[in-house]
């Protein structure tokens, strides 16, 4: 595939999920001319909001708002459109020439150049910065001298990438993959300005970016206050006047805020409130599928969860839990069990295929008592499941999964839920490898490619492989899909990936989920991206 073109399998989908948080007090403002303030629910980002660090839902809505990047996700296709790139050329998959478009600048008058991509992206790259996002970076040459997996870096940049002139710059990749510039979208590759890197301690307290919006104030653990940047260059103009993302740490909270009139939107109703939510909201309560997967992911730093037999107990574990019955009653068909590890968003012609998971996926719950004993019992006889316990419903179907599990082994004890108190620290705790068993590991996609859905998650030390699960033969698999320039071979070869990853059940997979938004009266043309996450730039004010 030509870099200027998309492959059929790169139109839509999504990911990088983990819950939401949100909100408090309504003080939005509102006009004729649709150009009020939004307020909205939010949950405090785990790491400040460096682009190229920025690996969570909650940061990447406001990156989303701040920054655009060479290319732009359709909100309604999820389709990889250019934004600041003019062109992205190649005659071989490999070596890439970025050209950019004339008129953008950042808001506080900088112009956006070549060079403002290639420092963000070299930044992001070293190791001496610590970026979780770095690992994108990986396909470009150099990388390996810039951020080698042991001793101290050998280079300072990354060879891969050269600056050809204001409007120009070229990026050589290690090997063949013929669909990154549809990656190109996703945040950490967004331009950085000079003030990141001159005084970076204040534009990490209000970060400068080129997108609609600029950060006006934001205060940890309570809101962060965006506004239209009136002189913003793009064609995606805000129509409003800005938002107010709002901290909860529960959204029961914020949807009884939103009922009484106290919030304008929040972008993720409570499983609680799905029986409710018609009556209260009617046609201001949005319900539409989406590119995410929930899954439970294992520590594989504990040995006991990689010995041998382990992979029965884990296929044991999946088919203890009956994903239909949890689905209908708690998510009120607001959630489809999942038979793959990918998005049903992808269409069989970008890679999902129903049924991949096999039995594996199916409840039995006589199967399932076998292979857990076969594999010699739950690790330290108690299951506990990690779960952050202020967003997205998770103790409800955390209870659930293990009543489920309980039920199956004839224990009330055998599975219990194990509550982090916020988002955060959940991911905090995660990240440091501190689980002490299976956790709560929904993704929702970075950029619309299904290679998103595997390779950021179970390749060899990727940047979301949070249990650290490992298999060569994956890895090489997913190295030769994304080599492959043909569109129905690279799916054979992800599809051929996925299934070492069912047969070894390196995750499990619990079900896919829709995005779930409700409004105010005074607030219309609201919608929810490829991504559910909700178009702050179109929403207006009535």
């Amino acid at each position: 595939m030509r870099a200027a073109t998309h492959a059929k399998w790169a139109v839509c989908a999504l990911a990088v999920a983990l819950a939401a948080t949100a909100c408090g007090g309504g003080d939005s403002g509102s006009g004729s001319d649709g150009a009020g303030m939004v307020s909205s629910s939010w949950g405090d980002p785990q790491n400040p909001l460096e682009p190229a660090n920025t690996n969570e839902v909650q940061g990447g809505k406001v990156l989303d708002m701040v920054f655009r990047g060479l290319k732009e996700y359709d909100p309604k296709t999820g389709e990889a459109t250019d934004m600041l790139a003019e062109k992205i050329d190649t005659t071989d998959s490999q070596n890439f020439t970025v050209t950019l478009k004339d008129g953008w600048t950042f808001s506080n008058g900088e112009k956006v150049t070549a060079q403002s991509f290639v420092d963000a992206w070299n930044y992001g790259a070293h190791l001496k910065n610590n970026q979780r996002n770095a690992y994108f970076f990986g396909y470009i040459e150099g990388y390996d001298e810039v951020h080698p997996e042991s001793g101290e870096p050998t280079a300072e940049t990354l060879s891969g990438l050269k600056v050809t002139d204001d409007k120009t710059f070229t990026v050589r990749l290690t090997q063949k993959f013929s669909t990154w510039p549809d990656t190109l979208g996703y945040s950490a590759f967004v331009p950085l300005p000079r003030a990141f890197f001159d005084n970076h301690e204040a534009w990490l307290s209000q970060p400068i970016g080129n997108g609609p919006y600029t950060v006006q104030s934001y205060t940890k653990g309570s809101r962060m206050s965006l506004r239209k940047w009136e002189e913003y260059p793009g064609p995606d103009k805000a129509q409003n006047a800005g938002v107010d993302l709002k901290v909860y740490t529960d959204n029961n909270t914020a949807y009884t805020d939103l009922t009484a009139g106290n919030l304008d939107l929040v972008d993720d109703v409570p499983a609680s409130q799905l029986k409710n939510v018609q009556a209260d909201l009617g046609d201001r309560y949005i319900n539409t599928p989406a590119g995410i997967i929930q899954t439970l992911a294992f520590p594989y730093y504990d040995p006991a969860w990689k010995k041998a037999g382990a992979e029965k107990v884990r296929r044991g574990i999946s088919m203890a839990i009956n994903r239909e019955q949890i689905t209908d009653t708690i998510f009120r068909k607001t959630r489809t069990p999942a038979t793959d590890w990918t998005s049903p968003v992808l269409g069989e012609d970008g890679g999902f295929k129903e049924g991949l998971c096999g039995e594996a996926c199916e409840y039995n719950a006589a199967e399932a008592k076998k292979l857990i004993t076969e594999g010699g019992g739950i690790p330290g006889g108690q299951l506990k499941i990690t779960y952050n316990a202020d967003t997205g419903s998770h103790k409800e179907w955390v209870d659930a999964v293990c009543n489920s599990i309980n039920n199956v082994l004839g224990n009330d004890k055998a599975c219990v839920g194990n509550p982090i108190g916020t988002f955060a620290d959940f991911r905090n705790q995660i990240t440091q490898s501190k689980m002490p068993g299976p956790f709560r590991a929904g993704w929702q996609m970075d950029y619309p490619l299904i290679q998103n859905f595997l390779e950021p998650l179970y390749f060899t030390n990727a940047s979301s492989n949070d249990g650290k699960w490992s298999n060569p033969e994956f890895d090489k698999l997913i190295n030769e899909a994304n080599a492959e320039t043909d569109t129905a071979k690279a799916v054979t070869k992800f599809q051929d990936a996925e299934r070492i990853l069912a047969e070894d059940m390196g995750a499990v997979p619990l079900w896919y989920q829709n995005g779930s938004a409700g409004y105010a009266e005074k607030l219309s043309n609201v919608t929810l991206d490829q991504f559910s996450v909700p178009v702050y730039n179109e929403i207006k004010v009535n």
